[in-house]
């Protein structure tokens, strides 16, 4: 039926534009006609009369209201008459035999009917046409109006879904739930039988990157029911009450075709806790929020209709909105682990041609706190890097540069002076150096003075396992390592440099951590850390929640904190002096060092064990 409209669509459109070219080609040939007649010239009846009778005309040519004159000498003349009045007639009152002269009669209504058509009939039809069109376009932006209110909400079928949880690696206890979900759907009797109620809703909560859509993309894949997919986002609109209709829309859709499963990614866009009546909050998304509360668990329930959202600040959502009975399991998709890491790399792995010494445990080990989203990228760019350099499989060394570039960016081969190399390789040095000799760091895998995105050099220090628990003494060594760099610059050259401005970022943020927010200070087990994102508004109404002068302790002990770190950095500088200008002297001949080379250099010393000065017991 849509194809015959689309021709009809088509026929219409095609004949208004034959209409159009009809129309000028006509009035092209109307006013070449008018333009002949002006070109002959016109002369008195009489004139045309005394010239018959000298016997100077060849024919006359008669229409209704004017006669073309034909001269024996090829030329022509034409002049009027009374359209009432016939040519014979005048003939005879000027006593000239009709016989005499040859005459022709042009019918007149048969240039006369198109000349009608075009310029009345054709015009007509024309302004119709242009009417019926305006009328059709304001139907068309009518129809847009009402629509706002109608779901954006994509839906998908078993058939139009490529991916199942077999195209998912990893993140087995997510699988597991999202699949009970769709048993669920399929065979609801199996759990009623028992008297089980069907969840009404997971969600999804863990870092960017970490597989939350891909698993939403799994069970649609996976369900045998229709699939409703739709961004928080759009909900929200300029006009007020769209984001609430949007949502009756969608759960309508979804009952109508239940048992049906709703995904709403990104649902911190309109689930947002509300602000309390302190502060103004935006009415448009707190309506949305509502509707959705009421669709999910209010005075009618849906059935049959699980809805599956994902979001990667879970600590910003109402808790109404994950109370049992909407959102009843909430699920956390995190980094991958070991394992899991090098079942996602295996995954992606296919279709690619790799080396056969390729360790994928090892690269698995060498990409702690990548996402799958990074080593699906990682992997890609092997493969481009591959593809370049002309080479038709993927070694270990392509590996490792693409996991680098992942991280940190291209490499930039910019003209540094040699000054500059010397203080960088110094800077990435001192990082390395004091790294080595703290007892609770992992090894430092690679340094190198080669320039990546912001920064002209890098050492990275990936961690052997995946931690779970960071200690105290563990964090007050990596800011030791983070401050290596300018404790370096300082000793060597008596002089600092604007290159450790990212390493203070860092080290003090995690001094700040520390202090407020795990309880590592003098200040005690308290926490200060509140985030502005999900304050309690109605709290902190009366009172402040932190007087000035905690905030001046906090200050003082996040200072002694990045003070103590970086004097315990200087004191083990200047234990390993001649190992410090060994690994700058390297590093500015070749430019990068990995973890054997670096490693050789520092054997001849004894990896000490230096105390954690900054925190002593308060």
């Amino acid at each position: 039926m849509a194809k015959n409209k689309k021709n009809i669509r088509i026929n219409v459109t095609t004949l208004f534009f034959f209409l159009i070219v009809g129309f000028f080609i006509v009035s092209f040939f109307i006013s070449g006609r008018d333009y002949m007649e002006q070109a002959v010239p016109e002369k008195p009846i009489s004139t045309v009369l005394r010239d018959i009778k000298q016997n100077r005309v060849e024919e006359l040519e008669v229409t209704q209201d004017e006669i073309v004159v034909r001269y024996k000498n090829d030329t022509m003349a034409r002049t009027s008459k009374e359209p009432q009045s016939s040519v014979f007639e005048i003939l005879d009152r000027a006593g000239i035999d009709p016989l005499s002269v040859n005459i022709s009669t042009e019918n007149p209504s048969q240039f006369g009917f198109i000349t009608n058509l075009v310029l009345n009939v054709i015009p007509t039809i024309l302004m119709i046409a242009f009417f019926v069109f305006l009328f059709r376009q304001a139907r068309g932006a009518q129809d847009s109006i009402f629509s706002f209110g109608q779901s954006r909400a994509k839906k998908f079928t078993k058939s139009k879904s490529s991916v199942t949880f077999k195209d998912v690696a990893g993140i087995k206890e997510a699988k597991e739930e999202l699949y009970e979900m769709v048993d669920f759907l399929k065979h609801p009797e199996k759990y009623r039988r028992i008297g089980a109620r069907t969840p009404k809703g997971v969600i999804l909560i863990g870092p960017a990157g970490c597989g939350k859509t891909l698993l939403a993309k799994a069970v649609a894949g996976e369900a045998g029911v229709p699939f409703f997919s739709i961004a928080g986002s759009e909900f929200m609109e300029m006009l007020v009450g769209i984001g609430a209709a949007r949502v009756r829309d969608l759960f309508k859709n979804a009952k109508a075709s239940s048992p049906a499963i709703i995904f709403i990614d990104e649902i911190d866009a309109v689930g947002r806790m509300r602000s309390g009546g302190v502060v103004g909050g935006h009415d448009e998304r707190e309506q949305t929020l509502n509707q959705i509360l009421v669709e999910m668990d209010g005075f009618e329930p849906t059935e049959n209709v699980v809805v599956i959202a994902a979001t990667n600040r879970g600590d910003l959502l109402d808790p109404a909105l994950l109370r049992p009975g909407r959102f009843d399991r909430r699920i956390s998709v995190n980094y991958p682990d070991l394992e899991e890491r090098e079942s996602i790399l295996r995954l992606h792995a296919q279709g690619k041609p790799f080396e056969n010494n390729v360790d994928w445990k090892k690269v698995a080990k060498r990409t702690v706190g990548f996402s799958g989203a990074d080593l699906e990228n990682m992997l890609n760019e092997a493969a481009i890097l591959t593809a370049r350099e002309g080479k038709r499989k993927i070694t270990p060394d392509i590996l490792e540069e693409s996991a680098t570039k992942v991280k940190l960016g291209p490499e930039k081969r910019r003209m540094q002076s040699e000054e500059d190399k010397k203080l960088t390789a110094y800077h990435e040095a001192g990082h390395a150096v004091v790294n080595y000799n703290l007892p609770h760091m992992d090894p430092v895998h690679r340094i190198s003075i080669v320039a990546r995105g912001m920064s002209l050099g890098h050492t990275l220090i990936p961690p052997k396992r995946d931690i779970v628990h960071e200690t105290k003494t563990r964090l007050i060594e990596k800011i030791t390592s983070m401050l290596g760099g300018r404790a370096a610059e300082e000793l060597v050259f008596n002089e600092v440099t604007t290159g450790a401005a990212n390493d203070f970022t860092q080290a003090t943020t995690l001094a700040r951590q520390m202090v407020t927010e795990f309880g590592m200070s003098k200040l005690g087990h308290v926490n200060f850390g509140d985030s502005l994102d999900v304050i309690n508004w109605s709290r902190y109404a009366d009172k402040e929640s932190v007087s000035q002068e905690t905030l001046a302790k906090i200050d003082n002990e996040v200072s002694r904190i990045i003070e103590g770190c970086y004097g315990l950095a200087v004191d083990i500088l200047r234990k390993n002096r001649k190992r410090l200008d060994a690994v700058a002297k390297s590093l500015v001949e070749k430019e990068n060092l990995d973890q054997d080379e670096f490693e050789s250099i520092m054997k001849d010393g004894i990896r000490k064990t230096y105390r954690s000065k900054p925190l002593p017991t308060a």
